[in-house]
């Protein structure tokens, strides 16, 4: 199995490298989530605004309560969106490929720390541009304010898990 090795730079572009980046709000940290790519999938979604297909990743925690239905999440879930760019497939143009990651976001269950968020839920994001990433520098109150739309119900998550058969 993969593990993630310390960061050594903040243009890191290896899964088995995160950058030593830090989100100015609310110090979450990149490699909070070392080791995301054995993370379970749990849910695909296509955003057409942003021309974006999305990954969304479960640690062990978080997978079990989403598979059973299960909410709120427990204490340490981590839910992982990775957003790839899209284009036509050149051999076969009906279709959409993933060409390269536009941002990683994450959320981590931690009622502690963000006891003021509702479901206890923190925010990161880290977009990638000209081969670089860089933390998000526009705060996570607009996470949270979207995904207050999702309801409390829901845990304030979009994503449910999907069935493979």
């Amino acid at each position: 199995m993969a593990t993630a090795c310390a960061p050594s730079s903040p243009n890191a572009t290896s899964t088995r490298e995160l950058p030593a980046l830090v989100m100015p709000d609310n110090l979450l940290k990149f490699t909070d989530i070392s080791g995301y790519e054995n993370y379970k999938i749990v849910a695909t979604h296509y955003r057409n605004d942003k021309n974006e297909l999305r990954y969304i990743l479960a640690n062990n925690l978080a997978f079990k309560a989403l598979k059973q239905h299960h909410f709120p999440l427990p204490e340490g879930s981590k839910v992982v969106k990775i957003g790839w760019k899209t284009r036509k497939m050149p051999r076969f143009d009906v279709a959409l490929e993933a060409t390269g990651i536009q941002r990683i976001e994450y959320m981590i269950k931690d009622t502690q720390r963000f006891s003021k968020n509702p479901g206890g839920w923190g925010y990161a994001r880290f977009v990638k541009q000209n081969g670089k990433y860089r933390a998000w520098d526009q705060g996570t109150q607009a996470c949270i304010q979207c995904h207050k739309i999702a309801g409390k119900e829901n845990d304030y998550l979009f994503s449910r898990f999907q069935k493979l058969f």
